[in-house]
């Protein structure tokens, strides 16, 4: 009698290669400092939502690509400019790396953003950059699911100085893969 042949166990692998697009959502943060100070003297809590499109490329352990973002900011309900709630958006342009363990892409991320905020009539807007972690888990071969933190900075020209704004957000994502 002849054992059987064992079978080596092969983890599942994925190819991340292609471009995809989908949506997100999650909580925002956005964290107000003064020149001069590392004092936090307004931290306001709401959310965020939009979609996302992007292209990656699996080059064996490691993934690389780029990924653009809209998310509008809702349910931030303080006045900070005056009585009211404010609103807004934020368009991010991300590089991203990662290690590509089969399914699962742990990953970095840096980003240059554009936000506007808007409160009883007052609209602030400017350009920043941040950086985040993040992973993507292929589901199917063609749905991505993911987490992701992310964090930019910006500062705004007040009447008589700057006024630094950090905006952290962390999202869970769906994504189609093309």
């Amino acid at each position: 009698v002849e054992p059987e042949p064992a079978v080596a166990v092969v983890p599942a692998s994925a190819d991340w290669t292609g471009f995809y697009g989908g949506g997100q959502l999650g909580g925002a943060e956005l964290s107000q400092f003064f020149p001069g100070t590392d004092d936090v003297h307004l931290g306001l809590e709401g959310r965020h939502y939009g979609l996302h499109v992007g292209y990656l490329r699996d080059y064996g352990q490691f993934v690389a690509g780029g990924e653009l973002s809209y998310d509008k900011l809702d349910d931030f309900d303080v006045g900070f400019f005056g009585p009211g709630d404010f609103d807004g958006n934020v368009i991010r342009a991300k590089l991203l790396a990662g290690y590509d363990s089969g399914k699962f892409l742990p990953y970095a991320a840096v980003s240059f953003a554009r936000m506007e905020l808007e409160s009883s009539g007052i609209s602030l807007d400017d350009t920043g950059f941040g950086f985040g972690v993040g992973a993507k888990f292929m589901a199917t071969p063609r749905v991505m699911l993911g987490v992701e933190w992310m964090t930019n900075e910006f500062e705004f020209e007040a009447v008589e100085d700057s006024v630094d704004f950090d905006l952290g957000t962390v999202s869970l994502s769906a994504s189609y893969r093309f």
